[in-house]
């Protein structure tokens, strides 16, 4: 994403580079490790020290965009990017880090861009989900198949399954519309009674939150701030498998993201009655199971 609502795509087209801000104002040719937990561990607190009214959440992603941005993108690799209209673009990188003083998205990368525009909405609603998110930087190598694809302009596919957990590709392709169907009724479930989303200057943030893991679905926080919520959706996936990506997503925001005082607790969701899940959990007290149902009614005028 080059700037707010894509604010800088124009110039970042024309220019022939990528890059973000997020006032880290200092060349980091020599702050760049190959870990990014490194890298977070040192300039996390630099952020905060610039932005204190800023959470330790938005410390991690911003930090963690940086270092990807700057770092974990590698010459030779593809990034798209929208340019606000409802259009995406694609790019070859060509450099390494490269910092601009005192201009927009200083810290950048050179690229080449293809000429060719493809639009949003002939994603498949997979890839549409995921570069939804409001995150700056995201890793959508998953869908490099579909990305190849709509560069030389051909069709998506309605959804491509590349997670070798995935035992229901079918539940898999609901339940992806059933996250937005969540996320936009939060408040009505028990856990909105509770916690609320993530959001930083009313940007939701804790939806499809990047890891070193993979996106957690929902992050949440319980209104006193004393709870961090891991939700994930069970998405068709082998039960052994979806507890323990809910336990490594926790361990994550255990070490990564949570404030002293603060507990890690986690929520697994799923379409249908799981028993193996449930089994599983029996000996994990912070992890709760919930099976979420949608109805509908046709009114007759």
């Amino acid at each position: 994403m080059l700037g707010r609502q894509s604010s800088h795509a124009s110039r970042c087209f024309q220019e022939n580079f990528i890059g973000v801000d997020y006032g880290i104002k200092q060349d980091l040719t020599l702050k760049l490790p190959e870990e990014w937990r490194i890298f977070n561990k040192e300039f996390i607190p630099i952020y905060l020290a610039a932005q204190p009214h800023k959470s330790k959440v938005a410390a991690g992603l911003a930090c963690g965009a940086i270092w990807t941005a700057s770092k974990g993108i590698k010459k030779g690799d593809i990034a798209i990017s929208p340019d606000g209209e409802g259009s995406y673009r694609a790019a070859e990188v060509t450099s390494d880090y490269y910092y601009i003083a005192g201009d927009i998205l200083p810290h950048r990368r050179h690229v080449k861009w293809h000429d060719l525009k493809f639009e949003r909405g002939g994603m498949s609603d997979a890839l549409r989900n995921s570069t939804g998110s409001t995150g700056t930087v995201c890793n959508i190598s998953q869908y490099s198949i579909e990305i190849e694809k709509l560069i030389v302009g051909s069709p998506a596919p309605a959804f491509i399954i590349t997670d070798q957990t995935i035992e229901d590709p079918a539940t898999f392709a609901m339940e992806k519309h059933l996250e937005e169907f969540l996320v936009q009724n939060w408040n009505q479930t028990d856990l909105g009674k509770e916690y609320d989303i993530y959001e930083e200057e009313g940007d939701c943030v804790g939806r499809q939150y990047q890891t070193d893991t993979g996106p957690i679905d929902i992050l949440a926080i319980s209104r006193n701030k004393k709870t961090i919520l891991v939700v994930e959706l069970k998405r068709g996936r082998a039960s052994d498998s979806v507890v323990g990506q809910t336990l490594r997503y926790m361990g994550f925001v255990q070490e990564e993201l949570a404030e002293e005082g603060q507990v890690v607790c986690g929520a697994i969701i799923a379409l249908e009655d799981d028993p193996r899940t449930r089994r599983a959990l029996a000996i994990i007290p912070n992890i709760d199971f919930y099976k979420y149902q949608v109805s509908f009614k046709l009114h007759k005028f």
